[in-house]
């Protein structure tokens, strides 16, 4: 294996625990190093993400898998039940995506759903409901491409036990659902009961790295016990 270096890591930049800076500045999208980049994912993002997309990438992803292990190497301490502390574990590791080709825009990002935002493919979806009911549950929705609903779809193809709460926790961990009250329109009942609880995860996920490294031997036998619990010996991805 080589390892390329590529520079500082950008992401010190959004990490309150490095530096004196205001925690309301972390997702300012007007300004600051990193604007064009990010500007630039986002609008790749927005122009690609459409429906057509997202089947064609469902189509790829569910049926051609390779077998592969979970390598452990995120470790951190979340509330129980224990469940949630396997997500908090695997919530990101969708993002291997990204050192099989994966574009940064079909990766990263804040998700949103498909088949009613703009389509730049299909102006017909371009209405506040496109191919969906009000209140159709979003179980019947297609999201946008990304390492949230790449993971979710892994755990639900190999039927790992995590509770729905817990799946909820990584399909919507990323912005505009859980904080801006995104597709709300969208939303069952069923919806509503589990938003609570990828609000409470969140509190545990962005901007709460730390520089200390875990003692990634101490926590393995309980972390590994816990794949053990939820998770087959081998997942197909």
């Amino acid at each position: 294996m080589s390892v390329v270096n590529l520079g500082p890591d950008p992401s010190l930049a959004y990490r309150t625990e490095c530096h004196e800076k205001d925690e309301s500045e972390f997702r300012n999208f007007e300004s600051g190093a990193l604007f064009d980049r990010v500007f630039n994912t986002y609008k790749l993002m927005h122009t690609y993400q459409t429906l057509d997309f997202v089947k064609q990438k469902l189509i790829v992803h569910i049926y051609i898998w390779s077998n592969v292990k979970i390598q452990l190497n995120f470790l951190s301490f979340f509330p129980s039940p224990d469940w949630f502390q396997l997500v908090g574990l695997i919530h990101d590791i969708g993002k291997i995506m990204a050192l099989h080709g994966e574009s940064q825009w079909a990766v990263d990002g804040d998700t949103f759903p498909v088949g009613y935002n703009p389509d730049g493919k299909n102006p017909t979806l371009n209405t506040e409901f496109g191919i969906y009911e009000p209140q159709c549950g979003l179980d019947n929705v297609l999201m946008s491409w990304g390492h949230d609903e790449y993971l979710y779809r892994v755990m639900k193809f190999n039927k790992c036990t995590i509770p729905e709460e817990g799946l909820y926790m990584i399909r919507f961990h990323s912005y505009p659902w859980h904080s801006k009250g995104d597709y709300m329109h969208l939303c069952s009942e069923k919806d509503l009961q589990m938003l609570p609880w990828v609000r409470e995860f969140n509190k545990f996920d962005l901007y709460t790295k730390s520089t200390e490294l875990p003692d990634v031997e101490r926590l393995r036998p309980y972390y590994q016990s816990l794949i053990d619990k939820y998770c087959p010996v081998i997942l197909h991805w």
